[in-house]
Order: C-alpha cells, then sequence, then structure tokens
C-alpha cells in the first residue's frame, strides 16, 4: 500500500493570514497522525508565506516525541528548491526525506519537474544530493513523465523521483476519461523509474476521485497530498478526510 504523508502549507497559510498561531500545526500534524497519515510534508519557501523556518524545527521535534516507542514511526518529509539556504535548513533538522523541487520565482505552486537543461543546476543538485547521502537522508527529486531523464536522475545519485501529477488531475477533472488516458503516461514512467532502480513518490492537486485511478500506479511508494486534501477536510473534517484517503490508497472500499 502507498503511504500517505499530509502537506501542511495550506494549514500555515491559514495561520499566517492572521498573524498568529491559530490553526496551530503541531495539533493538526497529531491529528492527521492519530487518524492513520504516515507522513508529514512542508514545503518551506523561501518568502515564509505558510511554511516558516521555526515550523521545520518544531515539526521535527514533535514527530521526533510522537514516534517514541512507535512500532510504524512517522516520516517528515521536506520539500524545497536547490539552494544553500535550503541545504542548510534540511541538515540542520535531518527529515526522513528530502524532496528537491524546482522553483521559478514569484510561482503560486510548484508547476514542473526538473529538465536539468541547466549544467549548474545539474552540478548543485548532485552535490547537494551527495550531502544528503551522508547525512542519511532519503532523497527524491520532481520529475515529469519524461522517462528519458531517469537515467540523469540515477546517475547524480537520487532514491526516489515524486511524479508531478498536475497534468493527469488536470486532464482528469476534464473527464476521469481523459485522465485515465493521461495516467498511460505516468504508468509508463513508473516503470521505467523502477527498472532503472529508482523509488516512486507522486503528488499535486491529487484528491478522492482521481486517487481512485492513480493509486494503482505499479510501484508506488508514497504520496503527498496538501491543497485538495484539506480542501476537503474543510467540508467532512480532518480525521475522516485521512481515512478516506487512506482506504482509497489500500484499495478498500
Amino acid at each position: 500500500m502507498p503511504k500517505l504523508s499530509v502537506n501542511i502549507n495550506k494549514i500555515a497559510t491559514l495561520r499566517n493570514s492572521r498573524g498568529q498561531n491559530i490553526p496551530d500545526l503541531l495539533v493538526f500534524a497529531k491529528i492527521i497522525l492519530d487518524a492513520g497519515a504516515q507522513g508529514i510534508t512542508v514545503h518551506p519557501r523561501e518568502d515564509e508565506r505558510h511554511i516558516t523556518k521555526q515550523d521545520v524545527f518544531q515539526l521535527k521535534d514533535f514527530l521526533k516525541n510522537y514516534n517514541k516507542g512507535a512500532t510504524f514511526p512517522r516520516e517528515f518529509n521536506i520539500e524545497g528548491e536547490p539552494s544553500s539556504r535550503f541545504l542548510d535548513l534540511v541538515l540542520a533538522t535531518k527529515p526522513d526525506q528530502v524532496t528537491l523541487v524546482p522553483v521559478t520565482p514569484g510561482e503560486i505552486t510548484s508547476d514542473h519537474g526538473f529538465s536539468f537543461q541547466d549544467s549548474q543546476e545539474k552540478s548543485t543538485l548532485q552535490s547537494m544530493l551527495k550531502e544528503f547521502r551522508k547525512a542519511k537522508i532519503r532523497t527524491s527529486l520532481f520529475m515529469d513523465t519524461t522517462v528519458s531523464l531517469y537515467k540523469t536522475v540515477k546517475e547524480i545519485g537520487a532514491d526516489r523521483i515524486e511524479l508531478y501529477t498536475g497534468p493527469f488531475a488536470h486532464a482528469f477533472d476534464s473527464s476521469p476519461k481523459q485522465g485515465e488516458i493521461i495516467f498511460r503516461e505516468f504508468r509508463k514512467a513508473a516503470l521505467e523509474a523502477n527498472e532503472l532502480g529508482l523509488g516512486i513518490n507522486a503528488g499535486h492537486d491529487l484528491d478522492s476521485e482521481n486517487l481512485k485511478v492513480f493509486s494503482s500506479l505499479p510501484h508506488l511508494a508514497e504520496v503527498s497530498i496538501g491543497h485538495r486534501l484539506v480542501t476537503e477536510a474543510l467540508l467532512i473534517g480532518m480525521p475522516k478526510t485521512v481515512v478516506k484517503y487512506l482506504r482509497i490508497l489500500s484499495k478498500e472500499t
């Protein structure tokens, strides 16, 4: 069964809109994990428009305490751009997994994977992945379904790819049939990545409808879901929403 890591950026966005600590990220992290999610994901951007540096340290301490004596420890996944700022933050907090994501200045959200067209970027990624490996942190690169790039992912030292599922989700929004057609590209990508020895994560605009299709992706290890899961939680509550997504991932009816 693929693991569910819940991205809590949107909860931080709501908190930051009032400049106080309501809603409390740690309270919601506990609710999410108590409901059965296997991890927490955050993307601390440089402008701190949602997750702050302080949040990252507090969540790390929270998860350390939450996992004391746990048979199946919950994971902490940090996403971010390949920069010295992000490198220092990850090495200081040592999450279970780090997901490197290409960031375009001014973007609302991540909307593409790495292309390796910039030789300097490739060199930076390789150097950072080496540092994370030394720190025993599992690594993942945010990627599209361009399978020709996966050999490079492997060569520069990443453990996994995280498939950018925006194109699938947006096609599914138009019609489930169209989504299933686009899903074939993701299936092909997953099979190729697995052949190369890469683990497979996925995330972006997945929800309780399109996940019924996407959860059948071969070799899928983990999904990271935030915006649409939190939106659904506003309607039915966070615990019910997390349980609903876990049932879909486990193929329960």
